[in-house]
């Protein structure tokens, strides 16, 4: 496990266990760039996100809430959402 292993990775385990979830700076997620023009103003190295950055997936409960506000605009999903109603809905 690594130091940027989301803290709830047991109860997220069983919610979608196929995600990886860990925390991230805004920079470092290279989010997609209409996310991040709602983000100008968002300090970009501070640790605001938690997701798999593989299925483009967030963790609402420790995201930032403007970021997650802008993620929900692009093609990313939820975790309780990518689990119910997107690509994880079959898993």
């Amino acid at each position: 496990m690594s130091s940027r292993m989301c803290p709830d990775w047991p109860e997220l385990t069983e919610i979608a266990p196929d995600l990886q979830l860990k925390h991230y700076t805004v920079a470092e997620a290279y989010l997609p760039s209409e996310a991040l023009v709602d983000l100008d103003d968002f300090p970009l190295d501070a640790v605001a996100i938690c997701c798999d950055l593989d299925k483009n997936v967030f963790y609402a409960a420790h995201t930032d809430p403007k970021v997650a506000a802008a993620l929900r605009a692009t093609h990313w999903y939820e975790v309780r959402e990518w689990t119910t109603s997107g690509p994880g809905t079959d898993r």
